[in-house]
């Protein structure tokens, strides 16, 4: 079952994102496997990311290379994602 997943991160910066962002492409998971979309907003007080994944069990391994990079940029992985169940998908 396809999932949405959103983050909403108060205190993440720009230059923090992109140093993640370097680190997963670095450890291999620049376009991890089950990632439909990854898409990053930012917000006054920090960050919105919004991912589609094609299962939880490929968020979740996904996660565990994630959260040492977020701890590594000082990025507060707190507080949990939003997952929800995939109704559909519009492009364009």
């Amino acid at each position: 079952m396809a999932i949405a997943v959103l983050f909403e991160v108060p205190g993440m910066s720009t230059e923090q994102y992109d140093r993640v962002i370097r680190d997963l492409g670095a450890a291999g998971q620049g376009a991890p496997k089950g990632r439909r979309y990854h898409v990053n907003a930012k917000r006054p007080k920090g960050s919105f990311v919004l991912d589609i994944w094609e299962s939880p069990e490929e968020l979740a391994a996904f996660a565990g290379v994630l959260m040492p990079i977020l701890v590594k940029n000082g990025v507060d992985p707190l507080p949990d994602p939003q997952i929800l169940p995939l109704h559909s998908v519009i492009a364009g």
